[in-house]
């Protein structure tokens, strides 16, 4: 019903709307190079990616969730879409 609701005002407002999926990886996915670095405790709240870049979880998941949305939206042809690594440098 959340999500529904969230449709309705982001159509009466013109905006986009797009579900990312439940299961997407987004705090362990590097933003800056892709890498997934797998799961991690509640408690760890900052990683280090072995690209050097140092990342706040929730920060990055942020970022992860914005650019698959981004992705979504722009490849709005019915195909699976797949982030390239790049993507999560966009929202910078």
């Amino acid at each position: 019903m959340f999500t529904r609701l969230l449709e309705e005002k982001a159509t009466r407002y013109g905006r986009d709307f797009v579900k990312v999926d439940r299961w997407f990886p987004a705090s362990q996915t590097c933003s800056v190079c892709g890498r997934v670095d797998g799961p991690k405790p509640l408690s760890v709240r900052e990683w280090s990616c072995s690209c050097g870049v140092v990342h706040d979880r929730d920060l990055n998941a942020a970022r992860n969730i914005l650019a698959a949305g981004r992705a979504e939206r722009r490849n709005a042809c019915g195909e699976t879409v797949s982030l390239p690594a790049w993507a999560g440098s966009m929202t910078r």
